[in-house]
C-alpha cells in the first residue's frame, strides 16, 4: 500500500484550476495530444493501436472497466503539470504542508516513561523543509516506508518535542498502522 503516494496524488488533483477531459474522446485526443502517435497511446494503455483509433473516432464508446481506469490514471497523471509544480514549489518554499493522520505512532523514550505505541488522530502543519524533503523523495522513487519516516520525523519534531519545548529524550517516532492520511499544502 502506497498510502503517502495516494496522498500527494490527492492533494495534486485538488489544486487543478481546470477538470480534466470526462469523456473518452476527449480523453483519448488529450493523450493523443501529450504523447503524440497512437502507437505510444496503446502501450501506455496495454490496448491495440486499433483499439485507441476506435476509441479516437467514436467507434467505441465503452472500454471494459480496467481500460476505462487506466485511461482516467494516464489522464490524471499527465494533467496540469504547472499547477502541480506551482504547488509543490510554493509547499517547500513557503507553505509547508498540513498532514491530517489517524494512526499508531511508536517511539522510542527514556527509561520510566512510556514508550507503548497508540493511535492518535493528528492534524500537524509541517514546515517547508518537510513538504520538500518528501517532494524530493518521491520524485527520486522513495519508498512508501521511506517517506512515512519523513512524516515521522516532522511529527516528532513539531508535534512531540514542539520545537524542542518539551519531550527532547524522545527518539525514533514511527508511524505504523494508518487508518487513514491526508495531506494539503
Amino acid at each position: 500500500m502506497a498510502e503517502i503516494e495516494d496522498a500527494i496524488e490527492r492533494a495534486d488533483r485538488e489544486a487543478f484550476t481546470r477538470q480534466p477531459p470526462k469523456t473518452l474522446k476527449g480523453q483519448i485526443g488529450y493523450l493523443i495530444k501529450q504523447l503524440k502517435t497512437t502507437r505510444a497511446v496503446a502501450q501506455e494503455l496495454g490496448v491495440s493501436q486499433r483499439s485507441v483509433e476506435r476509441y479516437r473516432k467514436g467507434e467505441r464508446k465503452h472500454p471494459p472497466q480496467a481500460i476505462a481506469e487506466r485511461i482516467d490514471a494516464a489522464v490524471r497523471a499527465r494533467w496540469q503539470p504547472q499547477v502541480r509544480k506551482r504547488r509543490q514549489r510554493q509547499a517547500a518554499t513557503t507553505g509547508g504542508i498540513t498532514v491530517e493522520t489517524r494512526a499508531r505512532f511508536g517511539y522510542t523514550a527514556p527509561i520510566g516513561t512510556t514508550d507503548d505505541g497508540r493511535f492518535r488522530r493528528l492534524t500537524v502543519h509541517l514546515p517547508p523543509t518537510y513538504a520538500q524533503r518528501l517532494f524530493d523523495a518521491r520524485n527520486t522513487g522513495a519508498s512508501d516506508q521511506q517517506m512515512r519516516a519523513i512524516i515521522a520525523e516532522g511529527f516528532k519534531e513539531i508535534y512531540f518535542q514542539d520545537g524542542g519545548a518539551r519531550a527532547t529524550g524522545l527518539s525514533d517516532v514511527t508511524l505504523n498502522d494508518i487508518d487513514y492520511l491526508d495531506l494539503d499544502y
